[in-house]
């Protein structure tokens, strides 16, 4: 189990440390303390795709405006 738990923190993106310190947590039974560190890293991802979303935004307008030159 905890070797699965391992590896999808790493497909996650999870740095090793991230993971490591997961993995301590999940060893001590503290999951609550676990589910805080990967809800701020859930939040620094999705902040990271909504800026990815709004780079693709504005080149999909300006290959709009391009398009009706």
């Amino acid at each position: 189990m905890y070797g699965s738990i391992y590896q999808n923190l790493l497909d996650a993106g999870c740095n090793q440390q991230t993971a490591d310190q997961c993995m301590v947590l999940v060893k001590e039974n503290r999951f609550t303390d676990m589910m805080q560190i990967l809800a701020r890293y859930r939040k620094t991802l999705l902040s990271s795709l909504h800026k990815s979303q709004k780079q693709i935004d504005c080149l999909d307008y300006l290959l709009y405006k391009i398009k009706k030159l």
